[in-house]
């Protein structure tokens, strides 16, 4: 596979997701953000979930998703609670 599935929270799936929809590099999905790549994903796929953005989140700044700040996880949440 490519860079992606190098990165922490993103396997082969879901690198596949990202590339489908036009994210191939770390740069490019840093500059997109994990909510705009969460949405061009959950345009495509219906069962893009809360924790496919945390995951996205997570591999931006490079830790485990699961440890992400909890006014993070706040932030992502309602924003998924917002456009689900």
């Amino acid at each position: 596979m490519g860079e992606l599935s190098n990165l922490i929270n993103i396997g082969k799936e879901l690198e596949k997701q990202l590339n489908r929809v036009g994210v191939k590099t770390f740069d490019e999905l840093k500059i997109i953000g994990s909510k705009k790549a969460w949405l061009k994903i959950r345009d495509m796929d219906s069962s893009a979930c809360y924790n496919r953005l945390c995951a996205l989140e997570g591999a931006i700044q490079g830790i485990k998703w699961h440890y992400l700040p909890e006014e993070i996880k706040k932030e992502l949440k309602e924003f998924y609670t917002h456009v689900s």
